[in-house]
């Protein structure tokens, strides 16, 4: 087993992700296609392997299990749509959409190339339930189930640029770092947290966390 495999199937296991060997495949082959498309589209700032493996692959699965156990408790376990916003490499929306095939999910960025390259990886990896998206998050009107961001924006920006698109019992997922108690003091009020949960990112030694947040009724 490679390097990069015992890495990753290590970090499924201290995760408790219960994943097929073509998912473990598809994860590794996407990280490979983000290191051949950075060398020319400069997607991520992370171009060392072993850290992509930490900060990008391993920090995206980290919000696999919150979001399963979210959708099943709002049961939505089929036929989910998901939305990332701001996604750049697809991080972490080509990630959830490998572990959950039945969650549909689009990846959009107001960059054309990073779109394109979600198109690509949807292709490569084989993954009908993917879609790259060019456009403002501010346009989409079709609703989503769930709109995650990570390290996008402010919670203020990143819930009022994209309201439009959240369905009317949908929920905002915002990966953050550190707890963020200054955005939280200036949340709109029209938006609630009532979920937040703290990550444990295999082999990266940095605070995380997951706002959950929805309309405030």
């Amino acid at each position: 087993m490679r390097g990069a495999e015992q890495e990753l199937r290590a970090g499924l296991k201290a995760l408790r992700l219960d994943l097929s060997d073509q998912q473990v495949a598809q994860l590794l082959d996407y990280q490979a296609l983000i290191g051949k498309w950075t060398k020319v589209y400069n997607l991520t700032a992370v171009r060392d392997p072993a850290e992509m493996m930490t900060h990008h692959l391993l920090d995206s699965l980290a919000a696999v299990a919150p979001l399963q156990r979210h959708l099943q408790k709002a049961g939505l376990e089929q036929g989910s749509r998901l939305l990332d916003v701001g996604s750049g490499a697809g991080l972490p929306g080509v990630v959830i959409a490998i572990c959950c095939p039945a969650v549909a999910v689009t990846c959009v960025d107001t960059v054309a190339k990073k779109a394109a390259f979600i198109k690509q990886a949807a292709l490569a990896l084989k993954l009908p339930n993917l879609t790259g998206l060019h456009a403002r998050v501010e346009s989409i009107a079709q609703p989503f189930d769930v709109i995650c961001s990570r390290a996008f924006a402010s919670l203020h920006d990143f819930t009022q640029w994209s309201v439009g698109a959240l369905a009317p019992q949908g929920a905002w997922m915002a990966m953050k770092g550190k707890y963020p108690a200054d955005e939280l003091a200036v949340l709109p009020p029209n938006v609630q947290v009532f979920h937040v949960e703290q990550l444990q990112v295999p082999g990266l030694d940095a605070e995380r966390c997951i706002l959950w947040m929805r309309r405030k009724t």
